[in-house]
């Protein structure tokens, strides 16, 4: 904080505009990078006028992969739309599955309905291979080797496929591919054995997991089976394929014709908000390029400021990076090449804020933004399926500026003379429901304001009850049904115990997310801190891989691999299974200079082009003269 000098925005403003002037001049738009996720999700706060200040300008487009991209395609090739059970239809599920999702540490509003459920007698399964706060409070936890979800789902449907568990009726109706699902996952890589030397979780397991699920919500059971997926499983080498084979487990046994059966994802994908009126991509024809601009990974960052531009196909090197809800600082793999990227001098980095965080250490202008609570905002849900309008609760601390006024602002500055870039926030949202998508029928702002929110208006069937992919008019594939193909197959990740055994780096290793931050959001928060204070700067490990290297509980560690290290405190215990370590992604100032980042690849997912943080191999070693006791 101590570096910076305390300017006005209008000086600010100026300085941004003149250095994007000189630089697009000197080395084309493309040079400039901007960088943003969901700090904000609000449709505004997240995609609106920054898009088409960047679109105007000509900037690089920022493919925004870090999260979901493998996942979310996984699920709309099967489905053709991210869409799932109705939330509050858990309640009436009799086997739930959470697969890879941590409900009860970063899902609570879907808890109280599965409670609900298991008060009724339906069983909680958690599978992870970290035992969550959810894993602790379940009915059974698998703990399933790291990457090896796609062999666990095809061990699965080998299991319902040769007891005749399937739904051939709802299958006949709603899918497309099944002969080649059935031919592929009967092969015997996936039988019960074979998936559980893969996976770590025994093959009489496997076949009652199998047998149960296919079973839930026939007659004489408790209510359907219903899968709590989220987005862990998909951030692995293999992970858009894990996806994709878990999503088609209910299509194989036609859980969704049942109230509370079928599969949760994401909701993200079922609100039709006019993005394009929104983003205005056609603003990139009246830049200087006249034609769409490259596109860049965010989750190849590291690459982006460090060799982008060495080959002539290239394009520019990336010469300014406008930095605005995120921290990629923290969050971004490869943190050593990400870093380094940031500190050149020749890169000139915008950063828009709340908080100090570690990428506003690498600013040379660093603009105060608000939070959610300082504007207002149309948004839809990942886990619910209502619209909702997100009224401003206080005037915005300080000097802050939301997106939409920082890029109003900046694009009159840059000359541009579009009327686009004069809308506010009401025109904004209006802009954002102009659809004729019936899911959207009859919303509006003006009822938005009255109503605070409203359900989305989805198809219902004739006693009223909306359930998803329970026939064949819910499917939005190029076929019109639930695709089987193509098939899924298993690969071990490259990074994995099944390759890991005669190299320097024989441990999986999870970088994992705290239950009461959001990725780095409210790490700085002293009360979030205080909930998070048992794993503060620690690496859970097994006993047996701890004893292994003459590690207790208390020892400093060092975990390491070819990208780098970093230094934590051990802590023995039972949350991971053998060959598995663990720590959860920290700031970097608040973990001795780097995070959990400082591993991880800049890999991609075998669909999407997401990141690998849990594809990642690590050995750990006793820091010199650290002991308990010493």
């Amino acid at each position: 904080m101590e570096a910076f000098e305390r300017i006005s925005w209008d000086v600010a403003l100026d300085e941004i505009s003149v250095r994007l002037k000189e630089i697009t001049s000197k080395f084309g738009p493309e040079s400039v990078l901007p960088y943003s996720y969901a700090g904000t999700i609000g449709k505004l706060g997240y995609g609106s006028m920054d898009r088409r200040f960047f679109h105007r300008l000509g900037a690089s487009q920022l493919d925004r992969t870090i999260c979901a991209t493998a996942g979310g395609m996984a699920l709309k090739s099967v489905y053709g739309v991210k869409l799932g059970t109705v939330p509050q239809d858990f309640a009436h599920a009799g086997l739930i599955i959470a697969w890879g999702a941590n409900v009860h540490g970063n899902n609570v509003h879907l808890w109280p309905f599965i409670e609900e459920a298991r008060r009724k007698g339906a069983k909680l399964v958690v599978i992870d291979p970290y035992r969550t706060r959810t894993a602790a409070l379940a009915d059974e936890h698998l703990t399933i080797h790291p990457g090896t979800d796609a062999a666990l789902a095809l061990g699965m449907m080998h299991v319902i496929l040769s007891m005749g568990l399937e739904d051939r009726e709802y299958i006949a109706q709603c899918t497309i591919g099944f002969e080649e699902i059935k031919a592929h996952a009967l092969r015997s890589e996936y039988s019960p054995e074979r998936v559980a030397a893969a996976t770590g979780i025994g093959a009489e397991t496997i076949v009652r997991l199998a047998r149960e699920y296919a079973r839930a919500g026939r007659t004489g059971s408790r209510g359907p089976a219903v899968i709590r997926l989220n987005y862990g499983i998909q951030r692995s080498e293999n992970g858009g394929t894990a996806a994709r084979a878990v999503c088609m487990l209910p299509l194989l046994t036609g859980a969704w014709k049942y109230k509370g059966g079928g599969l949760q994802l994401s909701t993200s994908g079922s609100f039709p908000f006019n993005e394009l009126a929104l983003e205005m991509p056609e603003l990139m024809m009246a830049s200087s390029l006249k034609r769409p601009s490259r596109v860049v990974n965010m989750s190849l960052l590291g690459q982006a400021l460090t060799t982008l531009g060495d080959q002539e196909t290239d394009g520019p090197p990336v010469k300014a990076m406008f930095v605005y809800n995120s921290n990629p600082a923290a969050i971004a793999p490869n943190q050593n090449d990400v870093l380094r990227g940031m500190m050149r001098e020749d890169l000139f980095t915008v950063v828009h804020e709340q908080f100090f965080t570690d990428t506003a250490d690498y600013a040379d202008v660093l603009l105060p933004a608000p939070t959610f609570l300082e504007v207002k905002d149309v948004q839809g849900a990942y886990g619910h399926l209502f619209a909702q309008i997100n009224n401003r609760a206080i005037a915005p601390l300080g000097e802050a500026k939301s997106n939409v006024a920082l890029f109003g602002e900046l694009a009159r500055r840059m000359g541009f003379t579009e009327k686009c870039f004069d809308d506010r926030e009401d025109d904004l949202i209006d802009q954002a429901l102009e659809t004729d998508h019936p899911w959207f029928r009859g919303i509006t702002q003006e009822r938005l304001k009255e109503e605070g929110y409203i359900a989305l208006q989805l198809p219902a069937d004739a006693v009223g009850e909306v359930l998803p992919f329970s026939t064949a008019e819910w499917f939005q594939t190029a076929s019109g049904r639930g695709e089987f193909t193509p098939v899924p197959v298993f690969t071990a990740p490259a990074e994995s115990r099944a390759h890991a055994a005669d190299g320097a780096y024989p441990l999986e290793f999870l970088p994992r997310k705290a239950d009461n931050y959001m990725n780095s959001t409210f790490g700085n928060i002293p009360a979030h801190q205080r909930m998070e204070s048992r794993t503060a700067g620690v690496l859970e490990m097994n006993r047996v891989d701890a004893a292994a290297r003459a590690i207790e509980s208390g020892d400093e560690v060092e975990v390491f691999n070819g990208r780098g290290f970093v230094a934590l405190k051990a802590l023995v215990n039972g949350q991971v299974a053998a060959g598995v370590v663990s720590a959860r992604l920290d700031w970097n100032k608040l973990s001795g200079g780097r995070n959990v980042n400082a591993l991880t690849s800049e890999t991609l997912t075998d669909i999407g082009g997401g990141p690998t943080f849990y594809s990642t191999l690590v050995e750990v070693r006793k820091i010199a003269g650290s002991s308990v006791g010493k």
